[in-house]
């Protein structure tokens, strides 16, 4: 492997960017911004995201898609989710039909609820050349060299190894799961379940409450990636669990902030403006609870994140709602192994 592009030069893609040229790959870092692009080239350090941290020399920045993919092995898309159809829109004419192509988004397509690598199937074709990055990654941590794990999935397992053993160095050890669907559908919902968390830490409530909303979240992420066909194990791996747990209790979380941004009284466009971040939960909040009404099943934080977000019910009516619901069975709904 000598040399990769990364489309997206926020937080995340300046992140593996330097994460893969420290390991001498010669890496383009694609920026929508030419400030940041320009910035990149004269100072090695990103202008706009993860400022303090100093570029390799083999990262190169560039506004021009063409002139990055042209030399690229492999191709990995750091755009937020909704910008994920329009990136394979541009790079369809420019890449050959083997080239990989990784996502590293996490979320569900807003009017298709398609998964990030059924989108990309859908622009590109040649699934066996696609890949899902996920796990508790924190670009803060990452870029820093803190120790942190990942995981890849794929469509053929052979890429799937071989995009492990490329992401992998000291301080980041990547693993591979062969449950895509479970891996990004995992990826997409604990976005949801970190926004409730932070509108929990907005209210001043206690870490009972946060234990508790992590672990019903859970429970729901779950049953929609079984009827969704995905392996519930997954549910307790790094795509699961361990990006649940980070995502709800990191200071670094984005989507923990948006949810205590709102139940200070802001909004998600007054966080979006303000941060100059995509907080992927105010918009998988709609999705995902799409997907689980289009299956008939529960999703009760999910659907009590979207009421506030979206249709401006007050944070205190999803306490009333979510504690007022009908006792059950705590494994109610939930499957427990890979049948």
């Amino acid at each position: 492997m000598t040399s990769v592009v990364v489309i997206g030069a926020g937080s995340w893609g300046t992140a593996v960017a330097r994460l893969l040229a420290e390991k001498g790959i010669h890496t383009a870092l694609w920026a929508r911004n030419a400030r940041i692009a320009e910035g990149i080239s004269m100072t090695r350090r990103n202008p706009s995201y993860l400022t303090e941290i100093e570029l390799p020399a083999k990262v190169w920045a560039t506004t021009d898609l063409e002139k990055a993919v042209r030399d690229a092995e492999i191709v990995i898309i750091a755009t937020p989710s909704r910008a994920v159809r329009e990136a394979a829109s541009a790079l369809k004419p420019l890449l050959a039909p083997n080239t990989p192509v990784v996502s590293l988004a996490k979320g569900l397509e807003l009017d298709s609820l398609m998964r990030m690598t059924q989108v990309l199937t859908d622009v590109l074709g040649h699934e066996s050349r696609l890949a899902a990055l996920s796990g508790p990654n924190h670009a803060e941590e990452v870029s820093r060299g803190i120790p942190s794990a990942t995981v890849i999935s794929a469509y053929e397992p052979k890429l799937g190894i071989w995009l492990r053993e490329l992401f992998t160095t000291p301080a980041f050890r990547a693993y591979t799961n062969s449950d895509i669907v479970g891996v990004e559908l995992a990826g997409a919902s604990k976005n949801v379940i970190a926004v409730a968390a932070g509108m929990s830490d907005g209210l001043g409530f206690g870490d009972n409450t946060k234990a508790s909303l992590m672990t019903r979240g859970l429970a729901e992420m779950s049953r929609l990636g079984h009827v969704e066909g995905a392996n519930p194990l997954t549910y307790m791996g790094l795509a699961g669990m361990g990006d649940l747990i980070v995502t709800c209790t990191s200071r670094h979380s984005r989507n923990r902030a948006l949810g205590e941004h709102i139940a200070n009284g802001g909004s998600a466009e007054e966080f979006e403006e303000k941060t100059h971040m995509v907080a992927e939960g105010a918009m998988s909040c709609v999705s995902v609870d799409e997907l689980g009404s289009k299956h008939g099943i529960e999703m009760p934080v999910a659907h009590q994140v979207r009421m506030i977000v979206h249709e401006n019910a007050p944070v205190a009516s999803a306490v009333d709602a979510l504690m007022g619901r009908d006792t059950t069975d705590e494994l109610h709904g939930m499957a427990l192994i890979d049948e």
